[in-house]
């Protein structure tokens, strides 16, 4: 069994960097990205740095569906929160696990975030555990909208918020940003075109399951590879730990690179400390792979 190694200090070791190449050259790699895959495009998350100044209590599913005012106080403060999410793009780490891909060397890559900034890098197969903020589906008929174009139907309602969501805000995860209440009671919520019922992000909520065929297509991807590459997550949530677990229990290596402690520590075979936009190049290098020359779109689909 390959040995443990634990670098420590702020930064991953060159035996470290060494030792997890060689583990991720040796067949497919599948990868579970978390939020710190995208702090560096200017997203925040629930548990990395500056999390206490800012830790939010995100909605969960049966409030949203059960309480109107709920449901009011979401669309609000996310027609502010949007636009951070709508204009993000791509970091370092981002392209280098694009890279990763176009060589060939990904059975698949797993996230837990929801901002589509993998696809705007130029990956092609995610599973996007959570979903993602850039449509929104009906809970009554199940008619989906692009989240553009809601954007524009809310801001036409709400015109009073427009200068909110042009200007500076204090951003929270998940496309969630703080507004005074008073806007928050007056504002109007938009609902279906189609049969006039109320209408959710297409996201997993708190409270909510990751649908049934993701995760089974997420476990054969995991199946597939010959280690699996944490990236930017504290694994908090079942939703990926599952995968590590799974991983380590078939005897599969599985590399942790997060700026802090995770829940799936125990299971690593090698820990990289730091940040994800200077290792995760770094790793792609060892492994003949330049990042830059990742392919990309203008913008999230």
């Amino acid at each position: 069994m390959t040995p443990r190694l634990w670098p420590e200090g702020p930064g991953p070791t060159e035996a470290a960097l060494d030792a997890a190449a060689a583990l991720l050259a040796a067949g497919p790699v599948a990868v579970l990205t978390g939020a710190g895959c995208s702090t560096e495009s200017g997203i925040p998350d629930y548990r990395g740095e500056g999390t206490a100044r800012r830790a939010r209590s995100p909605v969960r599913f049966a409030t949203f569906v059960r309480d109107p005012a709920a449901r009011r106080r979401y669309w609000a403060r996310a027609v502010v929160g949007w636009p951070r999410i709508a204009h993000a793009r791509p970091n370092p780490a981002h392209h280098a696990l694009a890279g990763l891909e176009a060589s060939g060397r990904l059975s698949g890559l797993l996230t837990q975030n929801v901002d589509r900034l993998h696809h705007a890098a130029g990956s092609a197969r995610v599973i996007e555990l959570h979903g993602a903020l850039h449509e929104v589906r009906c809970l009554e008929c199940g008619v989906r909208e692009g989240r553009a174009a809601l954007q524009a139907r809310l801001l036409a309602m709400n015109p009073g918020l427009a200068a909110h969501a042009a200007g500076a805000a204090e951003y929270n995860p998940d496309g969630d940003a703080e507004l005074p209440e008073a806007l928050v009671e007056a504002f109007h919520v938009a609902t279906c075109l189609t049969c006039g019922g109320d209408l959710k992000p297409d996201v997993v909520f708190f409270g909510e399951t990751v649908p049934r065929p993701r995760v089974e297509e997420a476990y054969r991807c995991v199946d597939e590879a010959a280690a699996l590459l944490v990236a930017g997550s504290s694994l908090a949530v079942l939703s990926g730990l599952r995968f590590v677990r799974h991983a380590a229990a078939r005897g599969v290596p599985v590399v942790v690179l997060n700026q802090g402690e995770t829940r799936g520590d125990p299971l690593a075979t090698v820990k990289l400390p730091g940040r994800l936009g200077e290792v995760l190049p770094a790793l792609a290098a060892r492994l003949g792979v330049n990042a830059s020359c990742a392919p990309a779109s203008s913008s999230p689909p």
